[in-house]
């Protein structure tokens, strides 16, 4: 279980303090409007209102005792910034900062933000590799060559082993594991058959995966 400040509540801040509250972590949560705090209540463990561009304000609430902070202001960049800056100074062992266009990411990590998440430049690759083929169910990107793709079965795979298609001679392909009935199973063998009521999960370049999936 972590300990994270959540600063920022609008619709990107408000998803986090739902997954953070899912995945059983301790949240303080921070913005300047109240009804935006209210809306995240059921979901942290403590919120307050406040401008984070405030140092004696971030002073106050212990930063060092944070395992992480999250900058998820969305609509005051300037803001952002300071934010970010603030947290390094006081102590802030790591910041995420969420930025929405490529130079925002290049001020905040100069500012000193450890990490940049780029929601709207994620979900648009997200959403033209998933219309691009039919197989791929969802995928996350490793580095700018290798990802985890998780595939609906194609039909010219259906009854045939690991060992039968050999993905990983002919491609490179690793494969994670198999979802059946919505569990994954991560205990593959060379053996394992693969049904198009499945899905399976693999791992590799993604030039690669396309070209396997030309079926």
């Amino acid at each position: 279980m972590k300990s994270v400040l959540l600063i920022g509540l609008g619709r990107f801040g408000q998803h986090v303090a739902r997954k953070l509250y899912d995945l059983g972590h301790q949240v303080m949560a921070v913005d300047s409007d109240e009804e935006r705090v209210d809306a995240v209540l059921p979901y942290v463990t403590n919120a307050q209102i406040g401008d984070s561009t405030s140092r004696d304000f971030l002073s106050s609430l212990g930063i060092r005792n944070f395992d992480a902070c999250i900058v998820a202001i969305g609509d005051n960049f300037q803001n952002s910034l300071e934010t970010a800056d603030l947290l390094k100074e006081l102590g802030a062992k790591k910041v995420i900062a969420r930025a929405s266009r490529g130079v925002q990411e290049k001020f905040l990590l100069r500012c000193g933000a450890d990490e940049v998440v780029y929601p709207e430049k994620q979900l648009a690759a997200w959403t033209a590799i998933r219309c691009t083929s039919e197989h791929i169910l969802d995928y996350i990107e490793l580095d700018e060559d290798y990802s985890i793709f998780e595939l609906s079965i194609p039909l010219e795979w259906h009854g045939k082993t690991i060992l039968q298609l050999d993905l990983r001679k002919k491609y490179g392909i690793n494969v994670l594991g198999i979802r059946q009935s919505g569990k994954l199973d991560m205990c593959v063998t060379p053996e394992t058959t693969l049904r198009t009521d499945n899905s399976i999960l693999i791992l590799g370049q993604q030039k690669q995966i396309h070209r396997c999936l030309r079926i």
